[in-house]
């Protein structure tokens, strides 16, 4: 029987594990053309992903093994998924173009090479330089339920590929951007977090998933503020 102290020792990898598993069962479903799904996934990847860090500080077990396993399951969760998504809409847009869907994957590559250069970043300890790889897959799986409107464009192989190539680049950009894990809740300090946040929210609550490009625009706009102005 597992003593209380192993218990809590293995709760934030036991977490992240369930990070992993939701970005398996994303896999799946994207790849069967199921967007809606996969989506879902991606969500209840970044909860999961959000509460293994924050269960390892409140109990002081953090460990390099769980800062592997946390990177080992966000490529899957945010690289894999996003590439999926991407390979099947390739595959809409030229069914018969043979292997160019495969290009895709090539989001899945950057997401790795992002979260790598995460890990050893000592600049990125309290907030992020390039885009993080979860605000990347929500912009992924955005496209398909945009594209139910504007299928023409979405669908565009330019505009796909054009995607793919813009992200990659932000993946492993040197921009700064802000992290959504505060240290106080100082209006004062984190001002243009709050904004983000509140914005964020109500637009998604107006326009669900087809939100996302435009939190992805605040996101940028308000991190830049946010740093000009504490700098």
């Amino acid at each position: 029987m597992l003593q209380p102290s192993t218990m809590k020792k293995h709760l934030p990898n036991f977490i992240t594990c369930l990070n992993l598993f939701s970005g398996c069962v994303g896999v799946s479903y994207a790849l069967d053309g199921q967007p809606e799904v996969a989506a879902y996934c991606v969500i209840l990847s970044g909860i999961f992903d959000f509460f293994d860090g924050l269960v390892a500080r409140a109990l002081h077990v953090k460990s390099p093994m769980g800062k592997e396993l946390d990177s080992l399951a966000d490529v899957v969760s945010f690289g894999l998924i996003p590439g999926s998504v991407l390979y099947h809409m390739l595959h809409v847009a030229l069914p018969a173009s043979g292997y160019f869907p495969y290009l895709g994957f090539i989001v899945t590559i950057f997401s790795a090479l992002r979260l790598a250069k995460f890990n050893i970043d000592e600049r990125q300890s309290t907030d992020f330089v390039g885009l993080n790889t979860p605000m990347n897959a929500f912009y992924v799986i955005s496209l398909p339920f945009i594209g139910t409107s504007y299928s023409d464009i979405v669908y565009h192989p330019v505009f796909l590929i054009s995607s793919i190539v813009v992200t990659n680049l932000l993946l492993v950009s040197n921009i700064r951007l802000f992290s959504l894990k505060l240290d106080s809740l100082s209006w004062q300090k984190n001002r243009w977090k709050f904004i983000f946040i509140i914005l964020s929210a109500v637009l998604v609550g107006l326009l669900n998933f087809a939100a996302v490009p435009a939190v992805l625009v605040l996101y940028f706009l308000f991190s830049y503020i946010h740093f000009k102005q504490t700098a």
